[in-house]
């Protein structure tokens, strides 16, 4: 297990808060104070970080020919009976 050292602000802003702000949040969540930074940082990550890796980037034209080849003989055949768009 790893420690942080925390330094707080001496007034809340949107870049820090202050240590009365963490009692207050501890207080009315009802748990410690290091749960309270334990639940803010949780939320932060799934907001900010990507929640699946990075793919390998665009398809090059030999693999979009692959894949058009092989939806080809998959795609139904014949007259159209009806469309729908959705725009």
């Amino acid at each position: 297990m790893s420690n942080l050292l925390l330094k707080f602000r001496e007034k809340d802003s949107p870049l820090g808060v202050s240590r009365e702000t963490l009692k207050a949040l501890a207080k009315e969540l009802g748990v410690a104070e290091t749960m309270v930074v334990h639940l803010a940082l949780a939320s932060y990550a799934k907001d900010v970080l990507p929640g699946y890796e990075a793919d390998d980037g665009a398809l090059s034209q030999t693999e979009l020919g692959m894949i058009r080849d092989r939806a080809r003989g998959a795609l139904p055949k014949g007259k159209t009976i009806s469309t729908k768009s959705l725009i």
